[in-house]
């Protein structure tokens, strides 16, 4: 029987806490065998990045191996000093990150940071070190690589900055490429172009993947065998596609039953318990054909027979459209450059009470509609109503008052909650604001809307620090329901989080919409969650609206190239076609 590339046996890791230390890990084994994929997959909190960690000698100041072993090549490594890591660390183990932005030095080139591996494992040669830079550059699918490798990160992409991560770890052809979620910040089709260059390399090199994931799609497509951890304990291990068909704990079967792209349920279907609320763009696209048949060019569906759109809206349609965008046109006067178009006659019409997305790329146009939406920018031309209310003819104060219509969450729930203040007390204040109730009515109105949320009163007076994730988006969801809006829009507002508390989100977001008639405008660039959570949806692509109209339809027929290589490259349906 050969030795395997890598074998991790009985591993305990322990963190210090004040003057103890605590474990985080217990009793954790696998291997890796040369040329495979084997993915650790598990929430926040699981284990699996130290573990990761602890293979390459990784480990945070305060941490430590208790017992267990972290062998490579048969030789055991898990006590080695951080010196005699050095010498393997990139010639046989190597790291891509998770983040590419604080992972690459802002004050150096890009070839810099490159040929910084090649000089530290011996390479004196500077003319071969260039070369091999623009070599390795070129290899990870980075167009004009001698361009790329004077430029400096901010220069680049969040997908070209992966890509250089990349090239930096195949540089010296190590055995063991360690992926910590290596895609979790990219948008949906990037994400397969790296994964795709990162199976296509270890093809061609042979080089096995250790990949650290929370997304079990992407294990799923992607692994030849899956870890699942919770806890920091193993609760199943196997053959990635015997794992998904029947999986044996009931930690493996939630994470399976809550992650989008692989819940059977919505292989074919989409939420469809609303009438479609959508504007084509114009006649004769592939962004109105949608509607053909079911809805005259130019019309709502939510209006009257004969209601048009554009320069006369019906009130019909202002009963029945809490947002309506019409020909949205936003320019940005860009230095040295003149106008840069990022909004490019976009139209839209969300039913009260159901759920739009924006879907797209970054780059797309997502942000600054929403942006103009909510009434933090104001569109070049074209014309927003919410609540029947055109925002382009409020300033100042009316400005302000209008905002208790229309509430936004946004994605990070952490860098947008004030850190000084309690729960409670991120929760009250825009009561206080806007001079709603007196202190004992605020109290009643506070609890009752954190216990809906499902916060309990022991949290209250917590600070974001000490909370969870999903705690912090649920104090987030709270504040923007406290003035009782009747939109609220969620940019990217679960991205950020783990599977599962991600479907508990999402479960909760639609209670309190059924609850309350709320209207939804959900920004994302994750299409399984928008097939789950929306009623309608707008494809955007270079600032202009390629597809639009219910998601069941969208998903079923997508006209739009576009929207079909969005659809393509959501993760685990290569698994979903064998399970």
């Amino acid at each position: 029987m050969s030795t395997p590339l890598l074998s991790v046996e009985s591993l305990a890791v322990a963190y210090k806490e004040a003057d103890r230390y605590a474990r985080v890990t217990h009793d954790v084994s696998f291997t890796v065998e040369p040329g495979e994929v084997v993915a650790l997959v598990g929430e926040s909190g699981s284990g699996k990045t130290t573990t990761a960690q602890a293979v390459i000698g990784l480990l945070p100041d305060n941490g430590r191996i208790d017992h267990g072993a972290i062998r490579l090549n048969g030789e055991d490594i898990s006590r080695w000093a951080g010196s005699r890591f050095d010498a393997i660390r990139g010639r046989q183990i190597s790291l891509i990150p998770q983040d590419p932005t604080s992972s690459l030095n802002p004050v150096k080139s890009i070839g810099a940071q490159v040929g910084e591996i090649l000089r530290i494992h011996g390479e004196r040669d500077s003319k071969a070190i260039a070369a091999r830079v623009i070599e390795l550059l070129g290899r990870v699918g980075l167009s004009d690589p001698e361009l790329r490798a004077r430029q400096y990160p901010h220069e680049l992409s969040g997908g070209m900055k992966q890509r250089v991560l990349i090239a930096i770890a195949i540089a010296l052809k190590p055995q063991l490429i360690i992926a910590d979620e290596p895609t979790s910040a990219l948008d949906v089709t990037v994400q397969r172009r790296i994964l795709d260059l990162i199976d296509e390399l270890r093809r061609d090199t042979g080089t096995a993947v250790l990949l650290v994931t929370h997304d079990l799609g992407v294990a799923a497509d992607r692994a030849d065998r899956i870890v699942v951890l919770q806890g920091g304990r193993i609760q199943e291990a196997g053959v990635a596609r015997e794992l998904l068909a029947a999986p044996q704990s009931a930690y493996a079967r939630q994470l399976l039953a809550d992650a989008p792209s692989l819940s059977t349920s919505l292989r074919d279907t989409a939420r469809s318990r609303h009438s479609p609320a959508v504007i084509p763009a114009k006649a004769g696209t592939q962004a109105s054909s949608r509607a053909s048949g079911e809805l005259d060019p130019g019309s709502s569906a939510g209006m009257t027979p004969g209601g048009k759109v554009g320069s006369v809206t019906t009130q019909a349609a202002a009963d029945t459209d809490a947002i309506i965008v019409e020909n949205l046109v936003h320019d940005f006067d860009v230095a040295g450059r003149g106008n840069f178009r990022a909004v490019d006659d976009i139209s839209f019409a969300v039913r009260r009470g159901t759920t739009h997305a924006i879907v797209g790329e970054s780059g797309s146009g997502k942000t600054t509609t929403v942006r103009d939406v909510v009434g933090f920018g104001r569109p070049t031309s074209g014309r927003i109503s919410i609540a029947g209310t055109d925002i382009a003819t409020l300033t100042g104060e009316a400005l302000r008052q209008f905002r208790q219509k229309i509430q936004l969450v946004y994605q990070n729930p952490f860098s947008s909650l004030d850190p000084r203040q309690t729960v409670f007390g991120i929760v009250e204040e825009p009561l206080r604001n806007f001079g709603r109730l007196d202190a004992a009515g605020r109290a009643k109105k506070v609890n009752g809307l954190l216990e809906r949320v499902g916060l309990p009163e022991a949290l209250r007076q917590r600070r974001p620090r000490a909370l969870s994730g999903g705690q912090r988006q649920r104090v987030a969801i709270a504040r923007a329901l406290v003035l009782d809006p009747e939109v609220v829009v969620l940019d990217e507002a679960v991205s950020a989080l783990d599977v599962t508390v991600q479907a508990q989100i999402l479960k909760l977001l639609d209670e309190l919409q059924r609850e309350r008639g709320l209207t939804y405008l959900f920004v994302s660039h994750d299409l399984a969650v928008v097939r789950q959570i929306s009623d309608t949806v707008s494809v955007l692509q270079n600032g202009k609206q390629v597809e639009t109209g219910p998601v069941a339809e969208v998903f079923r027929n997508p006209q739009s190239p576009y929207t079909r290589e969005l659809i393509d490259a959501i993760p685990g349906q290569r698994s979903l076609a064998h399970v």
